[in-house]
């Protein structure tokens, strides 16, 4: 009888539970492998490897992702010389709002429009007002000029108020087409040019006389524009101009700031910056101009409300053109500037001032032949000697 071996029984390995895919696993003591009833997709060895799947050298780099000196090199990224170059942006005419005060595409724009509406005249009352009173000064210098020339001239608001027996010939610039094509009647022979106040294309030493009303505060380089003038002007020449300073329309300025501020907690500027006296005789005289007379008036017009002083404002081509500028104007805060103006500004019967501030300025071109004040300590009198004088004169 042949006694065969009892087959050993193996004790099979407990049932697990796999926490990624929800299906049981027994595990093989020798294999060391696991065997997945009803699915042979996972094997803990092969799904997550991480010298292969996660590798610090390759995936982070530091010298190369960063290299600090081609990262900043502060010579070539700042470079002051061509950042900022004044004398380029001002002589340029179609500069960004960075560089320049004014618009001036936006000006001759503004001034195409008013000339080519039909009631142009009836907003013209300010610039006929100014135009005569330069013209005044015109007849206060006892001499006649041959050649005369007009900046910004507009439709010849100062040639109307002249004769020949004063200016014999002129020379209308503007930079509006439609100014020089609409000039008012004169009994001078003139000319139309249509050129900028900031590049006057005439030779130097050309003209006897250089008049400008209303049109230098609209220029961006004033400076320049000066030295523009003393360089067509001949040797013992006259510039005589008038502009608004810098207390023009400061109730309008005023008003608006304060309804801005309680209506939008905040303003921008809506009326234009003007030249102030002080300023304006120092820029004279730094330019070259000798005999130097500046002197201010004030004109003040009353309107029946804020609506009709904007809508005459730009009528007269005198809308704000500066580049900070903001087109839009709430309807609040309109009402409410008005509201303020007529508040503190308001006359009696229900009207409102509008005043404007004007400088007139006489310069000379410098000349042999011009009167030269005396040296310093030549006096052959003294000022304590007017007393003297005086009790002599009461005595007598």
């Amino acid at each position: 009888m042949t006694c065969r071996p009892v087959p050993r029984l193996l004790r099979a390995p407990p049932l697990l539970r796999s926490s990624h895919s929800g299906s049981e696993q027994r595990l093989s003591g020798n294999t060391g492998c696991a065997c997945i009833r009803g699915s042979s997709v996972w094997s803990p060895l092969r799904a997550w490897t991480p010298l292969r799947a996660w590798t610090p050298l390759r995936a982070w780099t530091p010298l190369r992702a960063w290299t600090p000196l081609r990262a900043w090199t502060p010579l070539r990224a700042w470079t002051p010389l061509r950042a900022w170059t004044p004398l380029r942006a001002r002589s340029s005419q179609a500069a960004g709002p960075g560089l320049n005060v004014f618009d001036r595409q936006m000006k001759r724009r503004q001034r195409e429009w008013t000339s080519a509406q039909s009631d142009a005249a009836q907003f013209e009352y300010i610039r006929e007002e100014v135009g005569s009173r330069v013209a005044d000064r015109v007849y206060d210098v006892a001499r006649s000029f041959p050649l005369a020339l007009d900046l910004g001239c507009g439709r010849s608001f100062i040639a109307e108020h002249l004769t020949t027996d004063v200016v014999e010939q002129f020379y209308l610039t503007d930079i509006s087409p439609n100014c020089l094509k609409r000039l008012r009647p004169s009994e001078i022979p003139s000319r139309r040019v249509l050129a900028d106040e900031e590049f006057l294309p005439f030779k130097d030493d050309t003209f006897d006389l250089v008049l400008s009303s209303m049109s230098l505060h609209w220029v961006n380089d004033l400076p320049g524009a000066l030295r523009q003038v003393w360089r067509v002007l001949k040797p013992d020449g006259a510039f005589i101009a008038a502009l608004p300073g810098g207390d023009s329309l400061y109730e309008l300025r005023c008003s608006l700031q304060l309804a801005q501020t309680e209506r939008e907690g905040g303003f921008s500027p809506h009326v234009s910056p003007f030249t102030a006296v002080t300023d304006l005789g120092q820029l004279l005289g730094r330019t070259g101009f000798t005999m130097l007379t500046v002197d201010t008036d004030e004109l003040q017009v009353h309107y029946p409300g804020l609506m009709e002083l904007l809508i005459d404002l730009q009528g007269m081509g005198e809308s704000n053109c500066a580049w900070n500028r903001r087109s839009l104007l709430h309807r609040d805060s309109i009402l409410a500037a008005a509201a303020v103006y007529k508040e503190m500004y308001g006359n009696p019967d229900g009207s409102i001032p509008a005043t404007f501030d004007l400088l007139y300025m006489i310069g000379w071109k410098p000349h042999d032949s011009q009167a030269k004040p005396s040296k310093r300590g030549s006096a052959t009198v003294s000022f304590g000697d007017l007393s003297k004088i005086s009790s002599t004169t009461e005595t007598s």
